[in-house]
């Protein structure tokens, strides 16, 4: 049997030269690299998460994990820094980094014991390791550290270290890698934050007795000042603070968890791993982050706190917001875009469900959680001046990151690639004279995928649009909208009114009972379709009178149902709004 080497990313610079190789995952394949790839004798192992009842399986077995060791790590935190914080303060502050991060252990871990299993592998070139290399500075560094193959081939390269193998690791001399902290900001929105910040100097004195509080809540700055004049408080507008860069104190890591509930394999992994793991700011700066929270300018006893988007990766407003908590401030949390309510596994969504006090949904309820509030959708803009009858489809695209990063009801990893194909068979089942005028507006995010190269290779004389304009602006020129994946993009397109087909892979996009019921009434009107093929044979039959089938009785009733389920708007948002906080003064 032939000896291979195991490559477990798409640094080709770690791939074996003259040795045949096993590639962990189609990620290490990217389109760009095509030629260097194929002229390698290569065998690719099977993603474990193509077997979508193993996924449910492994979802619900690490939500355990999860929870198991939350409460743990609950415990050594308060005792590393000699505090009583309650269990959902920790969930609240690190929460979405560990749920996320035990996921992508398990997925990382997992596709190492298939690859060893299931291939004659001796060898895998590695960097040479140290701790600076996967420890991410806080949640937001580590959301964009997750997708690079440097962080991940710095992870399997120490999951190598923990599980038995008789591989030969050859380690590599270092070439550069940059996992440094990136604000990603323009000069536009720096300015944007230091008038902000100038103006925040001001109304710090004004603030201190505010018992609502709005940050980053999706609302409109014109609903934001309505809802603060409504309860009596000067409109005001806030920013977080830059977090600073904390460095690692090895002998801070230096003890291990002791996760009684689940022990398995896996766990011993995560009980090693995870105090090597944890971001900075949860360790070596955790004294010095409750320092910056205590000097913020923001109300010193809330009695409403709401966020729709600082419940992930803001530090700074988790822990000020977990320690209001603490004191008996309410925390609400405002859904901020699409596929919430819908699906059979999303942990961020539970996660917002589980930390808040109450979680405003954009009309969507769930009778065995009395959390869940019945809101509207909050974040579309309704000012949409109508679509061009004699414009383009606009057929929208989607991403998702190369390497796992959290367990959802989408596409996940390599399964991009179905999605991909998907699109493909979509575009080729048109007539000449509809994919003509066919718009393709690709993601703004790559991830490595190299998306408009495989567009561009396979059909040249489509017409594209890069996201560099708002949605709303490409959508009035277009005659009908296209979307291809269960998020945002059709739930406003429906709020809008504006003709919309709507089209995805079941086995990828799973629904829960109450969504499918919505979901199979707009596929009785031609809206929603299950393949692409049905898809564009829909918009092939509609394309010379789209007017008459979209405003026809039948689809407006579907339509205006299933908004008022899951994008609900109303003429008088604030008063609803008002009325929900007016619970808790």
């Amino acid at each position: 049997m032939v000896r291979r080497s195991l490559v477990t990313t798409a640094d080709y610079h770690l791939w074996p030269k003259d040795k045949p190789v096993v590639f962990i995952g189609e990620w290490c394949k990217r389109f760009s690299e095509k030629s260097r790839w194929e002229r390698i004798n290569s065998k690719t192992a099977s993603y474990h998460w193509d077997d979508r009842i193993k996924l449910t399986n492994d979802s619900i077995f690490l939500d355990k994990v999860y929870e198991d060791c939350l409460l743990e790590l609950s415990k050594k935190l308060n005792s590393i820094h000699n505090k009583k914080y309650s269990p959902r303060f920790w969930r609240i502050l690190l929460g979405p980094w560990l749920g996320l991060f035990i996921q992508i252990l398990f997925d990382r871990w997992k596709m190492l014991i298939i690859s060893l299993e299931s291939f004659n592998i001796d060898s895998c070139n590695v960097y040479k390791f140290n701790l600076e290399k996967i420890v991410p500075n806080d949640t937001n560094h580590f959301t964009q550290i997750l997708v690079t193959d440097s962080w991940n081939e710095a992870i399997y390269a120490k999951l190598l270290e923990l599980i038995p193998h008789n591989l030969e690791i050859n380690t590599l001399d270092e070439k550069k890698i940059d996992i440094s902290l990136n604000s990603g900001a323009s000069i536009k929105q720096k300015i944007k934050s230091l008038l902000i910040s100038c103006i925040t100097i001001f109304e710090k004195p004004l603030a201190q007795k505010d018992k609502i509080f709005l940050f980053n809540s999706g609302f409109s700055i014109l609903k934001n000042f309505q809802i603060q004049l409504k309860f009596k408080q000067i409109p005001k507008i806030w920013t977080s603070s830059q977090i600073p860069k904390f460095e690692i104190n090895e002998a801070k890591r230096d003890w291990n968890l002791n996760l009684k509930s689940t022990q398995c394999d896996f766990s011993e992994i995560v009980e090693s791993i995870i105090p090597l793991c944890i971001p900075k700011i949860y360790l070596e700066g955790f004294q010095g982050i409750l320092n910056l929270q205590n000097k913020l300018p923001w109300p010193s006893n809330p009695s409403v706190i709401f966020t729709s988007n600082a419940y992930f990766t803001d530090d700074v407003f988790k822990i000020w917001a977990a320690s209001k908590t603490e004191k008996k401030s309410k925390l609400l949390v405002g859904q901020h875009g699409g596929n919430f309510g819908m699906t059979t596994r999303a942990f961020l969504e539970k996660h917002q469900i589980k930390i808040s006090d109450n979680f405003l949904s954009w009309g969507w309820t769930d009778k065995n959680n009395k959390k869940i509030i019945s809101s509207e959708n909050l974040i579309t803009d309704r000012d949409f001046k109508g679509y061009d009858p004699l414009g383009k489809a606009l057929m929208v695209q989607y991403t998702l990151p190369r390497y796992s990063y959290q367990i959802y009801s989408v596409p996940i990893a390599s399964q991009w690639l179905d999605y991909f194909d998907q699109q493909c068979r979509f575009i080729e089942n048109l007539t000449f004279e509809v994919k003509n005028k066919t718009k393709l507006r690709l993601y703004k995010k790559d991830f490595g995928w190299d998306q408009f190269s495989r567009w561009n290779d396979l059909f040249p004389e489509l017409s594209y649009d890069f996201a560099t304009r708002p949605m709303k602006e490409v959508a009035s020129r277009s005659r009908i909208f296209i979307a291809t994946y269960n998020a945002t993009t059709y739930l406003e397109s429906l709020s809008w009114n504006m003709p919309t087909i709507i089209f995805w892979k079941p086995e990828h996009w799973e629904l829960n009972d109450e969504a499918s019921k919505y979901f199979d009434l707009l596929e009785s009107v031609g809206i929603f379709h299950k393949t692409p093929e049905s898809a564009a044979n829909m918009l092939i039959s509609i394309w010379d009178d789209i007017e008459s089938w979209w405003w026809s009785d039948k689809v407006q009733e579907a339509v205006n149902t299933f908004c008022n389920k899951y994008s609900s708007v109303s003429d008088d948002s604030t008063h609803k709004i008002e009325s929900i906080f007016k619970k808790y003064i």
